[in-house]
């Protein structure tokens, strides 16, 4: 498994947008026109990819100079519980770090909050909803070596 960035004007990101798709929107019910590719221009795509097949994927937001945000975050659900997910999550958090971010945060869904938590973030705030789904925002120090 490789895993890497990409631009917005790539295969790569045809086969993330596809991934997330069928992935995180279809299965809510959210339309494909959620995403909005104009606005993901200056952000950080990464992806995994096996033979060239895109396995799981996340982009990174930029909020400031210092936060930045994961989202879309997701693996195909045939590849599910291959670890794939901690291994995009923990080069995304080195991504971060090079761009010098010190924080990284989500908005999680609570059925993967667990997830989330073995991977060193902690629940920073109330629950809310985002797209009739409960979430919770989550957050990481990259500074503390927690890693």
């Amino acid at each position: 498994m490789t895993i890497k960035t990409f631009a917005t004007d790539s295969k790569e990101y045809e086969q993330m947008i596809d991934l997330r798709i069928h992935a995180l929107l279809e299965p809510i019910g959210v339309p494909a026109s959620y995403i909005d590719r104009d606005k993901e221009r200056n952000d950080i795509l990464i992806g995994a990819f096996e033979n060239d097949d895109i396995q799981g994927c996340c982009v990174l937001t930029p909020r400031n100079k210092e936060l930045v945000q994961l989202r879309q975050m997701a693996v195909h659900p045939d590849l599910q519980g291959q670890k794939i997910g901690a291994a995009i999550l923990r080069y995304a958090e080195e991504v971060a770090r090079t761009h010098g971010f010190k924080t990284l945060m989500m908005h999680a869904r609570n059925p993967v909050i667990g997830f989330y938590k073995k991977c060193g973030y902690e629940i920073a705030g109330e629950e809310f909803f985002e797209v009739g789904i409960g979430n919770h925002r989550m957050e990481k120090n990259l500074e503390s070596g927690n890693v």
